[in-house]
């Protein structure tokens, strides 16, 4: 990398540099955040005009992703930009990359864009990280269907681009399913994945230096409702010590194998024996990590900041148990009422050790991130006691209908 636009440590004396994050959502926003509060100074690039980072940055680039002169203005400003959602084109960070340092680089975010790539990735990294994805085929054809082997089936059938949220996937048990499910993608390339017996999904948050250091955090339980994270508990109540050596031996294997720089989340299945699969990563701070602004020593948002400014890593240690709750537009809208009314939050807040984080979004909407909260306390019953009482508040149900 070019040694003149390294950042150094940040002197009382010297002004902020700038740091830029492609995206305006909520990932963006937190990241501005932690950015400031080391004394940087913060750009944004994002075609949304109200968004929750350009809310809080120091400039918003109001722009497409892959417009020229936004992308060349970002990169003449800053030391160094990341992303803060992995389907932001490639050539784009490519392009920002010849003036600026970009962490996560382009070639890495381009594995994590396409599952196939990334399945590919995952076996070839298998021999030292001790972990292998999901039984999978590609198809890319009718024909591939036809010659699909038995035991794939049941299955998941997956857009190979832009699947998030449970958006572009279909589950199938038969062949003629997974025509029709292959059919209504429109035939766009897919990867079909076989079903596994789930015991549940747990998330591994690595950061990585460019000088090769990374530290890993403590392993996340999550739970996933239609498709979007619900809540997720750090430590996780129900992983063994062995699966969750192994997952953090996985996830540092990952991420040394890729040269990446910068956070990224690796979920993993835990199957109902205690192995585990790989299952897909993120190549940003993810949702799953919320909890390390109130619960950890070193939040992930400000761990990315650290790894692109070249600033030593944080620490990692958890200094709390803790839950995080994913608060959707739902809560707004009561019953079938569709007029939106604005959550009693001094009744969430009243709660001990309840965060609450809203990201600036005006219009709620079902389905709809808006904010999140997380409960702390000294032991993990304790917060998984105030996060019960905060749902029943919210008319969240605990388990899903």
């Amino acid at each position: 990398m070019n040694d003149a636009v390294q950042p150094a440590l940040i002197p009382g004396t010297t002004p902020a540099a700038w740091l830029g994050v492609m995206g305006g959502g909520q990932l963006g926003r937190m990241f501005a955040q932690a950015a400031q509060s080391l004394g940087y100074r913060v750009v944004t690039l994002e075609p949304e005009a109200d968004c929750p980072a350009g809310q809080v940055a120091d400039r918003h680039l109001q722009a497409a992703y892959t417009d020229s002169a936004a992308l060349d203005s970002m990169a003449q400003l800053c030391v160094a930009v990341t992303t803060e959602f992995e389907n932001v084109d490639a050539c784009s960070l490519a392009r920002l990359a010849q003036h600026s340092v970009v962490a996560p680089s382009a070639e890495n975010v381009s594995v994590a864009q396409d599952r196939l790539a990334e399945k590919r990735f995952f076996v070839a990294c298998s021999a030292v990280s001790g972990v292998m994805p999901a039984p999978h085929r590609a198809i890319f054809s009718a024909a591939d269907i036809d010659a699909v082997p038995a035991d794939l089936l049941p299955g998941i059938l997956k857009t190979v681009r832009m699947g998030y949220d449970g958006k572009g996937q279909v589950r199938v048990a038969s062949l003629e399913q997974l025509h029709a499910a292959f059919a209504g993608m429109e035939g766009v390339p897919c990867v079909l994945e076989k079903m596994l017996p789930l015991a549940y999904e747990i998330s591994v948050l690595v950061a990585r230096g460019a000088d090769g250091e990374a530290v890993v955090y403590p392993i996340a339980e999550n739970v996933h409702r239609d498709g979007i994270l619900f809540c997720t508990t750090v430590p996780s109540p129900d992983v063994s010590a062995q699966s969750a050596a192994l997952a953090q031996h996985a996830a540092l294997e990952i991420i040394a194998r890729l040269g990446y720089v910068g956070v990224l989340c690796i979920e993993f299945f835990v199957l109902q024996d205690g192995s585990l699969a790989v299952n897909e990563m993120a190549p940003r701070p993810h949702n799953s990590g919320h909890y390390t602004i109130d619960a950890c020593i070193t939040s992930q948002f400000e761990q990315q900041v650290r790894a692109m400014a070249r600033l030593p890593l944080g620490d990692a240690r958890q200094h709390s148990p803790a839950v995080m709750l994913n608060i959707l537009g739902d809560v707004w809208f009561d019953g079938g009422d569709e007029q939106p009314r604005e959550p009693r939050w001094d009744r969430i807040l009243a709660l001990p050790g309840a965060h609450l984080h809203l990201y600036g979004k005006t219009q709620p909407r079902r389905g709809r991130k808006m904010g999140h909260i997380t409960f702390v306390a000294p032991t993990l019953p304790q917060a998984q006691q105030y996060f019960a009482q905060a749902c029943a508040l919210l008319g969240i149900a605990l388990r899903a209908e």
